[in-house]
């Protein structure tokens, strides 16, 4: 949204400022907030005062022992409004309802009929109304927005491309919200992972953060001081289609050897039945019990895999020199089987001193997420200040 006006944009950018640093720091006086941004103590009454009022901040208890008129911290009203979170895959949608931290409240996976963009918008239309019949938060507590994770390629809310579910440019977030009458913002599901973990996560207090998600497919997210960057047609971080063998498998975007025909979760337990020959379902958890017990397949698997990410890792962190990289995604499970051979391979071709991977061991992550892609906007000045919508 373009904001008109200077007095406008710089209310804009104050309620920015104020907002983050709480989200930061928690809850803390106004003549705080003014010695820490610099604004006028005028300017931070005016803006908490609006944000009180729109219900946004909370003042807490007067500090006690603090002589003279003691100070009231404000802090955000976490409880105060509601957001929800749609992360998409093949089959089934993963649901949650969460306030503003997007700390979920009430968690449900939905059966998809199918995967036409329709069928999906009317399930998740479906689940979001059932989310907030069980809902366990405040009475009044308004729906703020929702967030819908899709693994492709997104712009402005409409899929331009899913490998994964055969969608080209599909409006989804206008789909979704015209069903619930409830401001809807898509994005690639790596990208809200990064995004969660820059507001919420264990990316918090850093300005430059990598997001490595290996799942069904192998993605690198980044986060540059608040913003997860896209790119010109929002396909910034498809790592997993870097060619690793060219004549390696046929990968799901028509490429052949995209590094992660070998290396993603699936990828890895289908080469690791294949070397063991298997019969019947195997899953990764499977994979990580014969690595524990030494099986020589599954750690000649994952050692590989962790060489080859850490390898294309490294030039992602050459390129973008990241504080830290959070790894998330069903591989997480492998751990240091994983971790360990990448962490060694980053740091023979990162440039300079690598940075920590720290894996994301929340089974949730993914629907926060999501959450996180309505949420942000509550901390981005380009947003609309104090936009609610009804329950649906």
């Amino acid at each position: 949204m373009k904001l008109k006006g200077d007095q406008q944009t710089s209310r804009a950018i104050n309620r920015r400022l104020i907002l983050n640093l709480l989200r930061r720091q928690g809850a803390i006086s106004r003549a705080e907030i003014a010695q820490i941004t610099g604004l006028s103590p005028a300017a931070v009454t005016f803006v908490v005062a609006d944000l009180l009022n729109e219900d946004i901040l909370v003042e807490g208890k007067a500090s006690l022992g603090a002589p003279g008129r003691r100070p009231i911290p404000v802090d955000i009203n976490y409880a105060g409004r509601l957001v929800v979170g749609l992360k998409l895959m093949v089959g089934a949608v993963d649901c949650v309802l969460t306030d503003l931290a997007t700390t979920p409240l009430v968690s449900r996976r939905v059966a998809l009929p199918d995967q036409s963009p329709r069928s999906t918008a009317e399930a998740c239309a479906a689940a979001i109304r059932q989310l907030l019949a069980d809902r366990q938060a405040p009475v009044g507590a308004q729906l703020s927005g929702i967030g819908i994770a899709v693994p492709g390629i997104i712009d402005n809310g409409v899929c331009r491309l899913s490998h994964r579910f055969n969608w080209t440019d599909v409006p989804i977030a206008a789909m979704l919200a015209e069903l619930v009458n409830v401001p809807v913002w898509a994005d690639d599901d790596t990208n809200a992972f990064a995004l969660a973990q820059q507001l919420f996560g264990l990316g918090r207090y850093h300005r430059t953060v990598g997001a490595l998600a290996i799942g069904a497919g192998i993605s690198c997210a980044v986060v540059i001081d608040g913003s997860v960057h896209h790119g010109a047609n929002g396909a910034a971080g498809k790592l997993g289609h870097s060619t690793y063998d060219p004549d390696g498998p046929l990968c799901e975007c028509g490429r052949r050897g995209c590094l992660q025909t070998f290396f993603s979760e699936p990828a890895l337990v289908r080469r690791w039945k294949e070397a063991r020959r298997l019969s019947g379902e195997v899953t990764r958890h499977d994979m990580l019990s014969a690595a524990q017990a030494g099986d020589r397949a599954a750690l000649d698997l994952l050692q590989e895999a962790g060489e080859g990410i850490g390898r294309f890792l490294g030039g992602f962190c050459n390129i973008v020199d990241p504080e830290v990289i959070v790894g998330g995604g069903e591989a997480v499970t492998f751990g240091d089987y994983l971790f360990g051979p990448m962490r060694d391979a980053l740091k023979r071709y990162a440039l300079l001193g690598p940075p920590p991977i720290t894996p994301d061991w929340a089974d949730d992550s993914w629907a926060r997420g999501a959450a996180a892609l309505a949420t942000q906007r509550l901390f981005d000045f380009e947003s609309s200040p104090g936009e609610t919508a009804g329950i649906v």
